[in-house]
């Protein structure tokens, strides 16, 4: 009888969980030519398919991302999530596994007699003692089909705890990466304000000796003051700034407020050829737009689990015990005693809960393909943007480097003349300001092309190994 019932059960998921037991595959309409729009470049490889060792070969800064891989909270936390998810993995896989159970039982009993009656002595003598030491193994009220499909959706949570923790892996190595190339920034703008401050510190001595000598005046010397103040207040803020930069890598390497050391901006070099590779890369490449797939290929599954829900559930349970009480009666030695129940329960009416659940299920498959769709489209752009920045930080770069020549030239001409009494101090004011503001310009842009380059690798996906 009760294989019959196994194989009823059996022969009852086989001819109709065809499609609850399929596994998840990429839906055909989702789009990804022309994501990168005019952005597009190469065929195979791209920048985000280089490992970031590749991309930021400085030293210093090879070791400043070791070190925050390493050391970094989130980063720690994602491999102790990760052992979670895989714990949880394990356990669905067991859940195919029936239940086991041991437990002995005894008990020991007398007769007594309250009126010691000799004739009933022989029949209260002794204790009777009693015992069974069963063990029971079975499935209660479990649908294989469900089952299954929560493995599958166990095996995704797993994938999806792994790119996660890529997630955070490849904005940590930006964010380190663009803090140490903001200190390199900060560094080259304050050596820049710190020689214009003593080059304005030493006009200014030179126009007090003109005043005292009666060939300046007061107005003169005031204005050359405030301007030298000016400049020591920018210095000033911009060795505050580079503190708290240095804080903010602190952070990052997950330790108290350290100082750090690193070369300069030229030790940026980007590849001679940057190209994206094919849009269909940035699928597997990119840690959020692989999360948002495997959303979807979660809601594939729990939609199953939903479509099970209309199918039998199996009860089996076998119980096997060695004993020496039948009943009323006591035996020694014992016995081994077996039996085995199996049933199914198929779900006829259940207030509408199951069909519910199944088109929210649906419902919910559509809104995570959508949300797919959203991720590869607002991924292409983020590229596009990338690239854009990218050519106009290569564009500017000649021409402001053209434009520091050419004031570090009239400067030079002026300081000349003005050193020759044929021309006003405001125009040696006027070139410096002009020459300083053209210098953080050219530093600035330097920062804008390196910045936009490891948007661009993050954007391809880059950082993730």
């Amino acid at each position: 009888m009760t294989k019959n019932i196994i194989a009823l059960a059996a022969a009852a998921l086989m001819t109709s969980s065809c499609g609850v037991l399929k596994n998840y595959e990429r839906p055909t309409d989702i789009q990804t030519a022309g994501i990168y729009g005019d952005a597009q470049s190469g065929d195979s490889l791209g920048l985000g398919d280089l490992p970031w060792r590749t991309i930021f070969t400085d030293p210093q800064l090879q070791g400043l991302i070791e070190k925050a891989l390493a050391q970094n909270t989130n980063m720690v936390n994602a491999d102790l999530q990760l052992q979670q998810v895989e714990y949880a993995l394990k356990a669905s896989k067991l859940a195919f596994v029936p239940s086991i159970y041991f437990s002995p039982q005894g008990s020991i009993s007398k007769m007594y007699d309250p009126y010691d009656r000799s004739q009933y002595n022989a029949l209260t003598d002794g204790n009777n003692k009693s015992y069974s030491l069963p063990v029971s193994l079975g499935w209660q009220n479990v649908n294989f089909l469900q089952l299954r499909n929560a493995k599958k959706s166990a095996e995704v949570n797993l994938e999806q705890m792994h790119n996660a923790k890529q997630a955070i892996q490849a904005k940590l190595v930006a964010s380190v990466a663009q803090l140490y190339y903001n200190l390199c920034m900060l560094d080259e703008q304050l050596a820049i304000m710190q020689a214009t401050q003593e080059n304005w510190g030493t006009y200014l001595d030179m126009q007090r000796k003109l005043m005292d000598a009666g060939q300046s005046n007061k107005a003169a010397v005031a204005s050359i003051e405030a301007t030298y103040h000016s400049i020591s207040s920018s210095v000033v803020t911009l060795e505050n700034n580079i503190r708290i930069m240095q804080n903010s890598l602190s952070t990052l390497m997950g330790e108290s407020a350290q100082t750090y050391g690193r070369s300069s901006l030229a030790t940026f070099q980007a590849p001679g050829l940057i190209e994206t590779g094919l849009p269909i890369t940035i699928l597997k490449r990119r840690p959020d737009v692989r999360q948002a797939e495997l959303t979807l290929a979660n809601s594939f599954y729990d939609m199953n689990k939903a479509k099970a829900a209309f199918w039998p559930s199996l009860n089996l349970s076998a119980n096997g015990q060695f004993t020496n009480s039948l009943g009323s009666a006591i035996i020694n030695p014992g016995m081994m005693i077996g039996s085995a129940i199996a049933g199914l329960t198929q779900p006829i009416f259940a207030n509408g809960r199951i069909r519910a659940q199944y088109k929210i299920s649906k419902a919910q498959l559509e809104i995570d393909a959508n949300n797919f769709q959203q991720a590869v489209i607002a991924a292409g752009n983020e590229v596009n943007t990338a690239m854009l920045e990218l050519k106009n930080a290569e564009t500017k770069r000649e021409l402001i480097g053209k434009q520091v020549e050419s004031l570090q030239t009239a400067l030079d001409a002026t300081k000349l003349l003005y050193a020759h009494s044929s021309a006003n101090y405001l125009n040696v004011i006027t070139a410096q300001n002009s020459l300083l503001s053209a210098q953080m310009d050219y530093i600035s842009n330097r920062m804008s092309a390196i910045q936009a380059t490891i948007s661009l690798y993050q954007a391809l996906g880059g950082g993730t190994e």
